[in-house]
């Protein structure tokens, strides 16, 4: 069955991997049900309408106008959810964080198809134009891209500490019938004491596709010194 068509394939080969596609099956159904107690928290506290400082969204715009915008006007329409990733950059984190870096690789590849059903913004505590100089060297030209460095968004959502220190996060907000913000859900790579970077491997893709291999994810880290686009 599946790959043990090819020719040569032993039977102890076959075996194996027949044992490994029932463990997938478990393991797709396992998270089915996660994701539905995910889907299934119940409505989290209303948030302040915190404001964000946003550069011109434009790329090739220059360094333009610097704009304020309110955590409740990040909502498209009031039936959709809204997704924040907390970029690890500014305060204590005076370089972009490579993990995040990565990651926001991905998203700006994807955030055509994520905004068919939902909302989604970046958010640093760094300066509104230092995040955009950083965004236009990686060529995130489908990211949104919001400065919250004067306010206390990720430290109350716990992806800051007092001392300035960055963590990453993802975070879900909904609004009520009334126009008011609520948390639904966040996660960080913090899973307990003994688990400090699976907390979000949800969202890593480049990790995903290590496990496929005989050799796995290993020690693999990222890195902001290759394949990053000339700016313009």
């Amino acid at each position: 069955m599946m790959d043990t068509r090819l020719a040569g394939v032993s039977d102890e080969y076959a075996a194996a991997r027949e044992k490994l596609r029932l463990a997938e099956i478990e393991l797709m159904e396992h998270r089915e049900r996660v994701a539905q107690m995910r889907r299934s928290l119940p409505l989290g506290p209303a948030l302040e309408d915190y404001a964000f400082l946003e550069g011109p969204r434009d790329l090739d715009a220059g360094d333009g106008p610097v704009t304020t915008v309110r955590l409740s006007e990040l909502f498209t329409a009031p039936d959709r959810p809204l997704v924040v990733y907390h970029l690890m950059y500014g305060k204590a984190q005076t370089e972009p964080c490579v993990m995040c870096t990565q990651w926001c690789d991905g998203y700006n590849g994807v955030a055509h198809h994520l905004a068919r059903n939902v909302d989604f913004v970046i958010a640093a505590a760094a300066d509104p134009l230092a995040l955009r100089a950083w965004g236009r060297q990686r060529r995130w030209d489908r990211l949104r891209l919001l400065s919250c460095g004067d306010n206390t968004f990720k430290y109350d959502l716990g992806s800051e500490e007092p001392n300035g220190t960055q963590d990453s996060t993802v975070s879900v907000f909904v609004k009520d019938a009334d126009g008011r913000v609520h948390h639904t859900y966040s996660a960080r790579p913090h899973l307990s004491e003994d688990i400090s970077q699976r907390g979000i491997d949800l969202l890593c893709a480049t990790w995903h596709v290590l496990d496929l291999t005989p050799q796995g994810r290993g020690d693999w880290y990222s890195s902001n010194d290759y394949g990053v686009a000339a700016p313009r």
